[in-house]
């Protein structure tokens, strides 16, 4: 059986999770989606199955700032704002969660933004 792209990254992500809910210790997961045309980031609660903060490139004030939705600038402007909000929900702990995608590029810029804004992982 062949596989395809999509169950590549399907069966990545699955391996990436399985790991970090190994690791986590119980903190909240920080997950990232990124299309051709924009990127995304939330923080989750998995005990709780909600949302605490999340971000995109798809937002109204983020298109205003930014030319493109699928580039590193917007990558690291989503995780600016992904860990402002985040202070303001009074998370500081999280797991990084990159999916299927591989860390570099947008994904790595996501996590540099919300490093730098105060996100330990």
């Amino acid at each position: 059986m062949a596989q395809t792209a999509k169950s590549k990254v399907q069966a990545r992500a699955r391996r990436t999770r399985a790991s970090l809910a190994k690791k986590s210790r119980g903190r909240l997961r920080l997950s990232v989606f990124r299309s051709g045309k924009n990127i995304s980031a939330q923080i989750i609660d998995d005990v709780k199955g909600v949302t605490i903060a999340s971000a995109s490139s798809i937002e109204a004030d983020m298109r205003d700032k930014l030319k493109k939705g699928s580039d590193v600038k917007a990558a690291s402007e989503v995780g600016k704002v992904l860990a402002e909000r985040a202070k303001k929900a009074g998370v500081t702990e999280v797991a990084f969660d990159r999916g299927g995608y591989i860390f570099h590029g947008r994904v790595k810029a996501l996590a540099e933004a919300a490093r730098e804004g105060g996100l330990k992982f």
